[in-house]
């Protein structure tokens, strides 16, 4: 194919995550069976909420914070749901530079407001910039947007608010459930495998 819109992912793509760490994290703040409330694949109520915007980040934390007899606090929280983030792939972003005059580029990423926070302070250290917005034409947040991965809603939201045509859009995610949900609107979809660095596979995707 020969995209002319590029939609990536995020976390996994352009950012290295270890979910491992945030489950672990939990679980030694006395939530035993965390993997069952967040995990790549699912999210129960609570997350999704907070990925969707739909509550505070205070309601976040006392929520999680009546769920469990041991007394924990905002910032271990904080700490433990922000460990899975890791560090930028340098390389991939300055790709998106070289892929910006060339395509429409677009962000769709399921966070939320704490990890945007973190996540942009990773990238002011690593890059000096304040957001990755700039490398785009366009970011869809999901706690900004009030949608999130995988619900068809938010690729049709997508596709509707950028003025773009499925047919004619690769998106790269590392969640095989979220390729399934974009390939049923008719979007060409790439599942970006561990250690797959999306600069390497670029010219396999198009020219497939």
């Amino acid at each position: 194919m020969h995209p002319k819109n590029i939609v990536f992912d995020l976390g996994g793509v352009l950012i290295n995550i270890n979910y491992q760490r945030t489950i672990q994290a939990f679980q030694q703040l006395g939530f035993p069976n965390f993997e069952e409330m967040y995990s790549q694949f699912k999210a129960n109520r609570l997350f999704e909420q907070l990925e969707t915007g739909h509550i505070s980040e205070e309601t976040f934390y006392q929520t999680l914070i009546h769920s469990t007899q041991n007394a924990i606090t905002r910032n271990q929280i904080t700490e433990a749901w922000n460990a899975m983030l890791l560090n930028f792939r340098i390389p991939s972003l300055q790709f998106l530079e070289k892929l910006k005059p060339n395509y429409n580029v677009f962000l769709l990423s399921n966070t939320n407001i704490i990890h945007k926070r973190k996540f942009d302070s990773i990238l002011q250290e690593q890059t000096g910039l304040n957001a990755i917005d700039p490398l785009f034409h366009k970011c869809y947040y999901s706690h900004l947007i009030g949608l999130r991965k995988p619900y068809r809603e938010v690729y049709q939201f997508v596709l509707d608010d950028a003025g773009i045509q499925a047919n004619e859009t690769l998106f790269i995610d590392d969640s095989q459930p979220n390729i399934v949900a974009a390939q049923e609107l008719g979007i060409h979809a790439h599942l970006l495998k561990d250690k797959e660095w999306v600069e390497e596979s670029f010219d396999y995707l198009i020219s497939s």
